[in-house]
């Protein structure tokens, strides 16, 4: 399997003034602003590696003035979903929608070093070794006492831990068997390997986590 990122982690459907909507976004919305409050750096630059609809980055932009919020993705549908939120927002604090495919080697050294970068919904509709390019670029393109954040479904010991959760990763894997959940502990694993610490593993709403890692 090729390792291009997904258009989107979410089912999404056409609102207004070219804006797309997400009824998952809106859920974890708050549980992901609490997290952000507690983790997040004050000031800095922030990314987000495939943000969907612009839902949540428009979000965290009128939450968190004091960061610059980079939203990215790799569809021209989502792209311009993403620009209409923030013309909506009207947050100077956030950035037009840049395209990136952040599953390819390399893309760490067109930005700038980032305080902050978070993923969303992601982990699991991609392959394992495009989960793991994910990680190694964004390990290399954090800044110093930089912040990683991966959210999402995980497996625990190689196993799901609900009915739902084995259920929509089986229709993952008959969909495309490269994808569908990564295992918590593999994951963390392929992140210290890169020289990031895990600093904590946080319980969030309808049994996802967020793994937070940090930068030397």
């Amino acid at each position: 399997m090729s390792n291009r990122l997904p258009p989107s982690a979410s089912i999404a459907t056409a609102a207004a003034g070219g804006k797309l909507h997400a009824p998952s976004a809106e859920r974890n919305a708050d549980a992901l602003t609490e997290l952000l409050r507690r983790i997040a750096p004050s000031t800095g630059h922030a990314l987000e590696i495939a943000s969907g609809t612009g839902q949540h980055i428009a979000r965290f932009a009128t939450t968190f003035p004091g960061l610059t919020w980079t939203p990215s993705e790799v569809a021209a549908d989502r792209l311009a979903s993403i620009d209409a939120y923030r013309t909506e927002a009207m947050q100077a604090n956030l950035r037009p929608a840049i395209h990136l495919d952040a599953c390819t080697a390399g893309w760490s050294g067109h930005i700038p070093a980032q305080d902050l970068i978070l993923t969303i919904n992601l982990l699991h509709l991609i392959a394992e070794n495009a989960a793991r390019t994910l990680i190694q670029e964004a390990a290399l393109a954090l800044s110093a006492k930089g912040t990683l954040m991966l959210y999402g479904p995980f497996l625990r010991n190689g196993k799901t831990t609900s009915d739902g959760d084995a259920q929509f990763h089986a229709d993952l894997q008959r969909a495309n068997p490269d994808i569908g959940y990564k295992d918590r502990d593999q994951v963390i694993n392929w992140a210290t390997k890169n020289g990031l610490a895990h600093a904590e593993t946080v319980q969030m709403p309808a049994n996802n986590l967020a793994l937070i890692f940090t930068s030397p």
